[in-house]
């Protein structure tokens, strides 16, 4: 709570920051906020306490460092999202409301055909709410235990290059299809989340943002998430070996 404390004003001056008008997507119902939040590699705003928290103790106990931190994503969710984003296909569209957008992150479409790619080697994903919010307000959700199912899928196109030629698979197809087995066989959860509380997620995780479904409330129309997810020390090459 002290790190919140710390965060959220600052977070709140991210958003209402000219600079990042561009970042208020889907006709005003979501502030992407990526690499808003002005913190430093320990996770610390401008006058407050680098960020502890059981999550981070969690990761320790697995055996692995804490990576530095990069300036973490704020993500804002008002109430009626999703609206459609600019750009954003009738498909895409139909997925974002019907699928909650459910991707895993760090897999990102490039091109015309927007083929996949694993470009941001994350290590965990760590969201830290900063404000409360009604359990219906677009809270994560996630497929549980869908990194199993991930995994299963993109580890043999791993195995079959040597790890710095990892960046450069085409993932696309196994992703789809691992999306669709999870789709089919993983139950999907929400998990709302106040201050205080943390939010740990595998990176290999099939997770997104739920509709808002909250009463209207003038007191409690967004809801607001600090998002860190650094990469790997050694980039890719651990990505895909962890359980």
């Amino acid at each position: 709570m002290a790190w919140v404390d710390a965060a959220r004003p600052v977070a709140e001056a991210a958003v209402a920051d000219p600079a990042n008008a561009h970042w208020l997507q889907c006709e005003g119902t979501w502030f992407v906020g990526v690499d808003a939040l002005p913190n430093d590699t320990h996770g610390a705003v401008p006058g407050g306490a680098p960020l502890e928290a059981p999550a981070l103790d969690l990761w320790r106990a697995m055996g692995h460092a804490v990576p530095p931190l990069h300036r973490a994503q704020v993500s804002v969710t008002y109430c009626g999202y999703p609206r459609p984003r600019a750009g954003e296909s009738e498909g895409a569209w139909r997925y974002r409301l019907n699928r909650d957008a459910a991707h895993v992150d760090g897999l990102l479409p490039e091109g015309p055909d927007r083929r996949r790619k694993l470009r941001e080697p994350h290590a965990f994903i760590l969201g830290l709410p900063l404000n409360p919010a009604h359990p219906d307000a677009a809270p994560l959700v996630v497929w549980e235990a869908s990194h199993h199912v991930v995994a299963r899928h993109l580890r043999p196109l791993f195995d079959a290059h040597p790890p710095e030629d990892w960046p450069d698979i085409d993932l696309t197809d196994a992703y789809h299809a691992a999306r669709k087995e999870a789709f089919a066989t993983c139950a999907r959860v929400p998990v709302p989340a106040g201050p205080g509380e943390c939010l740990l997620l595998h990176h290999l995780c099939l997770h997104g943002v739920a509709p808002w479904t909250a009463p209207d409330d003038p007191a409690q129309d967004a809801r607001m998430i600090a998002y860190f997810r650094p990469e790997w020390p050694d980039g890719a090459a651990s990505w895909i070996t962890p359980g």
